[in-house]
């Protein structure tokens, strides 16, 4: 967009005059800039309708989540100011305003901070664990089902096997016989998988988790390091928290990118799981035993769900994932699936790494 056309969505916020305007982050779903006033530094960003279909309920979760988060700090002598994001109104008051081409939201930019797409030193991934779990602590006592579920089924394993069958069965694109042998992997595991998604959502309690905890979805205080916010709540809702453990070891203890060609670097890491682990679990107040005996089961059912994702849109022909190339979505399969078989053969270490640090933790 030109800085006249951001400058004219900006204004529907009582931004001020715009100074600049420039593209921001590394998000793949709304339109994001960061837009400097003479009242300071905000990020302007287009919802992404096609993904988030009701805005509204998304912007009360939102609302809802972040009131909550900074009253917490307050009480706990924090800084309210820098611990979430800070919602800007619109003209009118709403915290969302509809414009031609779409719904538009403002929010306060929290000068001192900066995030990283990848962990740079493995203090980075303490850091990360530390930052969720303490997100999950600040909003154990907000009660899960007033928010609106603004991906309905996002991680319902058994659901997305379906629908890993169905694109085989329809195999639209011609490509089932090509990657016959990782269908098969993926396939052969349903049964065990569809089963404890079952069993844990029975038996976990429900909270407020965020579903995708990758360490760009955390701000660092420029100054020292630490864990400062969690961002992108736009898929904050009611789920289980292994799941919110399990997707950030899935992206953030792996080995090698899930982009990557050659699955056979791909591994989970020692060092990067105890120190996600470490961090998550200082912070994480309130987990039931069951819980911290699942953490592990966590990491693997969301490299399988992830996995069975990318493996369906491959033969689908790519309609979901953007895909720089033919077998993108083919080696992130690939990629996801030698993960998870590291992580079984490893089980017993992993889950042996979770209860020295919980008996650590006292």
């Amino acid at each position: 967009m030109t800085l006249s056309a951001v400058s004219e969505r900006a204004a529907m916020f009582h931004a001020g005059g715009v100074l600049s305007a420039v593209p921001y982050g590394s998000g793949h779903i709304n339109d994001t800039y960061l837009v400097e006033t003479a009242k300071g530094r905000f990020i302007l960003q287009r919802i992404n309708t096609k993904v988030f279909s009701d805005p509204y309920a998304l912007t009360e979760n939102l609302m809802l989540v972040t009131s909550h988060i900074r009253m917490k700090t307050a009480l706990d002598g924090g800084d309210f100011e820098r611990c979430t994001i800070t919602p800007v109104p619109a003209v009118g008051g709403a915290f969302c305003a509809e414009a031609e081409d779409g719904f538009w939201r403002m929010s306060r930019f929290i000068d001192g901070s900066f995030s990283l797409d990848r962990a740079e030193r493995p203090e980075d991934t303490y850091e990360g664990g530390r930052g969720f779990g303490r997100f999950m602590t600040l909003l154990r006592d907000f009660p899960a089902e007033r928010l609106h579920e603004t991906i309905p089924n996002f991680h319902n394993t058994p659901l997305r096997l379906e629908a890993m069958k169905r694109s085989a069965e329809e195999d639209a694109a011609g490509r089932l016989l090509s990657c016959a042998g990782l269908y098969e992997e993926y396939a052969s595991r349903a049964e065990f998988y569809a089963s404890e998604w079952r069993r844990l959502d029975a038996a976990l309690p429900k909270r407020v988790t965020h579903n995708d905890t990758k360490i760009n979805n955390i701000l660092f205080d420029s100054a020292t390091r630490r864990a400062l916010a969690v961002i992108d709540l736009d898929t904050v809702m009611p789920g289980l928290s292994v799941f919110d453990f399990g997707d950030a070891i899935r992206t953030g203890a792996a080995s090698a990118d899930e982009d990557t060609t050659a699955p056979e670097t791909m591994g989970v890491s020692t060092g990067l799981f105890e120190a996600y682990a470490r961090g998550y679990l200082e912070e994480a107040e309130g987990l039931t035993p069951e819980e911290t005996e699942s953490l592990v089961l966590g990491a693997k059912m969301m490299t399988y769900e992830c996995g069975s994702r990318f493996m369906a849109d491959y033969l689908a022909g790519d309609v979901y994932f953007k895909a720089s190339r033919p077998s993108h979505n083919l080696d992130r399969a690939a990629s996801q699936m030698a993960l998870l078989q590291d992580m079984e053969r490893r089980t017993d270490e992993l889950e042996e790494t979770v209860r020295g640090l919980v008996r650590a933790r006292g």
